[in-house]
């Protein structure tokens, strides 16, 4: 009877620092995958670190921790083999390794080559580069491993078949971006068209402070057929049965149904890895629940749908905090979201405090017109009333401002810029739209009246955003263009967009970076986030 080798895509969500918890996640899961037959159980990059670990990795006492958690796991891989992710400590270095272990001792051990160093990714940083192709006989398989970016070059997968690898096994921590899984999937075709060998590709799934790792661990054949394919941001342990054709060839078959989960629309798949990253952003950091300001405009809709999708709504508290300006639609708009959400829901007028500040100011101000200062009062007024919400109960407080308001400083600095997280931090206010769209086919938990009204910071009679700013169908694709691509002024405007808007809006964004470090972190969804992969500086003489 021919061999068979069943392997388990343990796509599973751990918390960086916490060794001791991963690696009893680890064998948890090597176990559930053993009773389920695998004969061999795959886990992410970095597994028993957590991904990106950064600079915990230099202190003495993590790496006892990750030693001691190695012994653990190879103990228990008596049972099942494991391969697993982990730094290793050798010759004064650290490496980015992956080690199999089976019948309780080590087989084999991977370092990284190949060390990414470019968006949010600073390996070069920790780690050294591995040197070795590895392969590892098991079951009666030849089998390569790889580790995340090993995968996205062309020479890591050709040493492995060149040691006579018959199946590469990937291990990954690759974050979600807008058509990532497309991209990935692209990339491994490239990778069997050059080998012809099928690939095991495992991910991790969970949010990491501004990341969000969606899973969708796939397996392809050796003709770049898409085998199975794990859902997105959720833990799974899928499974696949290698065997032989009568020729000797390596065949792949899907153990688990439905094998193959359909890729989420681009809308669908945002919305999601806003939602797991709220959800263990709030939770890895043990918070009981969260707070925001609900105005009745849409970036706040939107982020109480999102915290209330993330949380459910015992966790959740929504404040409106009118002034004089605030629109009695807003009011009833973000009451009755609340109402339909099922949320907590106070009303706390700030028109007092923005009196007292103001007459406490008024010898200042003497003589000065009433300018954007007043503004800025009101949401600074509203930040003090969260603030002080959020420190009464624990609960951490969300921030609802969205990319474009980022980009040009469109938001108040220590006013509704102030909290723990924001969640659409990344998202221009054009995708907002398209997020509570979204949403609503879901079920209608944002007014449409919401949707539909010009949007207004309502800080000032008759205000709308289109007042300051561009309208967003021609401000956001140009951010798009100076952020994410990198274009320069001539290159924006060959796209058709006019030159002094151009510069305006470009000149807002460099003016307004010292706002941007003092923001809170948020989920990353784009090819550019203002955050890890943003680092302008703030004190610049750059001229467009």
């Amino acid at each position: 009877m021919t061999n068979t080798l069943r392997i388990a895509l343990a796509q599973t969500n751990f918390l960086v620092g916490d060794v001791d918890g991963n690696a009893a996640r680890v064998i948890e899961r090597a176990t559930q995958a053993q009773a389920a037959g695998a004969n061999l159980v795959v886990f992410p990059e970095l597994a028993l670190a957590g991904y990106p670990p950064e600079d915990l990795l230099f202190h003495r006492g993590f790496r006892a921790k990750v030693d001691a958690a190695l012994e653990r796991v190879r103990a228990a891989s008596d049972a099942v083999a494991i391969l697993v992710g982990h730094p290793e400590y050798a010759g004064g270095g650290i490496f980015n390794a992956a080690t199999l272990y089976a019948h309780g001792r080590e087989q084999a051990r991977h370092r990284k080559s190949c060390l990414p160093n470019y968006r949010v990714f600073d390996e070069k940083r920790y780690f050294r580069a591995g040197t070795q192709a590895t392969v590892i006989e098991h079951q009666g398989y030849a089998l390569g491993v790889l580790v995340c970016e090993d995968v996205w070059e062309a020479e890591p997968a050709q040493l492995a078949k060149a040691q006579g690898a018959e199946i590469l096994l990937v291990i990954n921590a690759s974050p979600y971006e807008r058509h990532k899984q497309a991209a990935r999937e692209a990339v491994v075709r490239e990778r069997i068209a050059d080998v012809q060998l099928p690939v095991v590709y495992v991910n991790l799934v969970g949010g990491q402070d501004e990341l969000v790792f969606d899973g969708q661990s796939f397996v392809m054949n050796a003709a770049g057929e898409l085998v199975l394919r794990a859902p997105a941001c959720v833990e799974a342990l899928a499974a696949v049965e290698f065997g032989r054709d009568a020729a000797g060839g390596v065949t792949v078959r899907a153990v688990s149904q439905p094998a193959i989960a359909a890729l989420q629309s681009d809308v669908q798949s945002i919305y999601e890895a806003l939602v797991l990253g709220v959800r263990d952003y709030v939770g890895k950091h043990a918070f009981p629940g969260v707070v925001l300001g609900l105005s009745g405009g849409i970036d706040s809709a939107l982020t109480l749908a999102i915290a209330g999708d993330a949380l459910g709504a015992d966790k959740v508290q929504a404040v409106m905090m009118p002034s004089r300006y605030t629109a009695d639609m807003s009011r009833d708009d973000a009451a009755e979201q609340a109402r339909r959400m099922g949320v907590r829901y106070s009303v706390i007028p700030i028109e007092g405090m923005f009196g007292a500040t103001l007459a406490a100011l008024e010898g200042e101000f003497a003589g000065r017109a009433v300018d954007a200062t007043e503004e800025n009062i009101q949401s600074r007024c509203r930040m003090l009333i969260l603030m002080g919400i959020s420190n009464k109960t624990g609960k951490m407080l969300l921030t609802t401002g969205n990319k474009s308001e980022m980009a040009v400083g469109y938001a108040t600095l220590y006013g509704d810029m102030a909290g723990g997280f924001a969640p659409i931090k990344d998202c221009s206010k054009l995708v907002v739209y398209q997020l509570a769209a979204y949403r609503n086919a879901l079920g209608e938990v944002i007014p449409q009246r919401v949707i539909d009204r010009p949007p207004s910071a309502e800080l000032r009679p008759d205000q709308k955003d289109s007042d300051s700013l561009p309208p967003y169908e021609i401000l956001d694709p140009i951010l798009e263009c100076f952020i994410e691509d990198d274009l320069a002024v001539d290159e924006i405007v060959a796209r058709g967009f006019d030159r002094a808007v151009v510069g305006r809006v470009l000149d807002l964004v460099k003016r307004n970076e010292y706002k941007r470090r003092q923001a809170p972190p948020g989920v990353r969804v784009s090819r550019r986030a203002f955050g890890r992969d943003w680092r302008y500086p703030i004190t610049s003489g750059y001229r467009r």
